[in-house]
């Protein structure tokens, strides 16, 4: 496994990447079958330290975990625990669904754009229509089934995700509803 450990203004030093891989390590190897790469970045956010952790599994899903604390180490083991509670949480999960699938998940390009807030002013009428675009950035869709694109939402801790659906070919989306239940949308032929 590759692991990518860095940290945003602040230096990190080889006792802690070593602590990083042992302890990741260790949770990966009891909870998740062949993770392909980790992403650690630390950062400072005011008095606190932040970890945010990204693990890439080859069967195409990614789990996602952040922590705070004011020490170092102690925002590594709580983000840590963090991803051990979802790997643990969703262990079955995925393999049953890895068991199904007999290839990695299949992605394809997709444009995603970022559109500039609008400023209320009561006093103004709106320009135009057009948004305007203020990023424009390559995102990859995943080819998954509706119960593994709801497993990919909740591991990544996301409130929406659009996929193709297996089942159709499709572009579907799953989103978390405000009574916390799970919407999915599934767009069919106007003809």
């Amino acid at each position: 496994m590759r692991y990518q450990i860095s940290g945003k203004q602040i230096d990190i030093g080889e006792a802690l990447q070593s602590h990083v891989k042992s302890e990741l390590g260790e949770i990966i190897a009891k909870y998740a079958e062949r993770p392909t790469d980790a992403l650690v970045v630390f950062s400072k956010d005011a008095h606190e330290y932040v970890c945010e952790a990204t693990i890439h599994l080859s069967t195409g899903l990614t789990a996602q975990a952040k922590a705070h604390a004011t020490e170092i180490y102690a925002a590594l083991d709580s983000c840590g625990e963090k991803m051990e509670k979802q790997l643990r949480r969703y262990k079955r999960r995925l393999k049953d669904h890895h068991k199904d699938r007999a290839q990695p998940v299949e992605h394809f390009g997709a444009s995603s754009y970022i559109l500039a807030a609008e400023v209320e002013n009561d006093d103004q009428e709106p320009a135009g229509l057009q948004p305007m675009i203020i990023a424009e950035m390559e995102s990859k869709v995943p080819s998954l089934s509706v119960g593994e694109a709801v497993m990919q939402m909740e591991l990544a801790g996301a409130p929406v995700l659009v996929f193709r659906n297996e089942g159709n070919k499709g572009v579907n989306v799953v989103y978390r509803r405000e009574d916390g239940n799970i919407g999915w949308i599934d767009p069919q032929d106007g003809a």
